[in-house]
């Protein structure tokens, strides 16, 4: 419980100084969209770079990580299916609406619960992973090409990475792993320093866009909002357990960590890449705002249950 309390409380004590900076107007009124960019085309490579340099495959097969993946892609492919067929949005909005029901925030919320509420910082790893190799590089083509205005070439897909820094950097580390060759931490440590900067930078970037935000508005937009967080918060969590508990046959501190990492809220890098790509912004910051605290709540139920 203590990590919960404590990874949530970090999280909105620096979404309110950023919402406080973009109430004051202390950065011009570009701080925003600058700090998203500093965050997509500088920060967060650095920080996945090193991450991945340092990852082995035992870092990423855990018992933990099948209910994780399978979860994820249920509640994603559901939210495309409703998005597209039930309510026809775009290509673009619809990818960053999967984002928000499935991509969980692993780095600043997971590595705290996985730490003071599983006992091991490093079960979150392979969800981290999982992310960053597979489920943002694909995001992340879906929303170039979208940007693009046309259809991707199988060219314009193989140069994908030269372009995106944050695929960049995914390539980067997982070359460096693979390779088997440990970087001296010299050479580590410029990577680390600009990558701490990610999660902080993200996070004073979504407070900075609260500002006459209303993310329990009602409009033809709400549903979308609520669907997406419900699909977080709840389902998630819920086909984690039940792949985990009735498909795997897992028991305890590995059907825990399956599902409490299920459950956790929306990563505010959907934000930032929502941002950077121009798509459904006002769904990406509402869905992280209501999922942030909507968490706190499945969190605490899921560590009593479980724990």
């Amino acid at each position: 419980m203590r990590g919960v309390l404590t990874g949530f409380l970090v999280i909105w004590s620096v979404t309110l100084v950023g919402y406080l900076v973009g109430r004051y107007g202390l950065l011009g009124p570009h701080g925003t969209v600058v700090l998203a960019r500093l965050t997509f085309l500088i920060a967060t490579p650095a920080l996945l770079f090193s991450t991945l340099a340092r990852s082995t495959v035992a870092d990423v097969l855990t018992p933990a990580l099948a209910p994780f993946v399978l979860s994820t892609v249920l509640v994603a492919g559901a939210y495309l299916a409703v998005a597209r067929l039930g309510w026809h949005r775009p290509t673009g909005e619809a990818t960053v609406g999967a984002l928000c029901a499935s991509y969980v925030n692993a780095a600043n919320l997971g590595l705290p619960v996985a730490a003071y509420v599983l006992g091991d910082a490093s079960v979150v790893a392979p969800v981290l992973i999982f992310q960053v190799l597979i489920a943002a590089p694909v995001a992340l083509a879906v929303l170039d090409a979208t940007a693009a205005g046309r259809r991707p070439s199988i060219r314009r897909l193989a140069l994908l990475p030269t372009r995106n820094p944050i695929m960049l950097g995914c390539v980067g580390g997982l070359a460096v792993s693979v390779s088997g060759w440990q970087p001296p931490a010299e050479v580590l440590r410029p990577f680390d320093l600009v990558g701490s900067a990610a999660v902080p930078l993200a996070l004073l970037a979504l407070g900075m866009s609260l500002r006459g935000s209303r993310p329990l508005a009602g409009g033809p937009e709400a549903g979308q909002r609520y669907v997406a967080v419900g699909l977080k918060v709840l389902v998630q969590p819920t086909l984690a357990y039940l792949i985990a508990r009735f498909g795997l046959g897992l028991t305890g501190p590995a059907l825990l960590a399956a599902v409490a990492t299920s459950a956790l809220p929306t990563a505010q890098n959907v934000f930032v890449f929502a941002t950077h790509y121009q798509r459904a912004q006002a769904l990406a910051r509402d869905a992280v705002v209501l999922s942030t605290v909507a968490a706190a709540v499945t969190l605490a139920v899921v560590t009593a249950w479980l724990g």
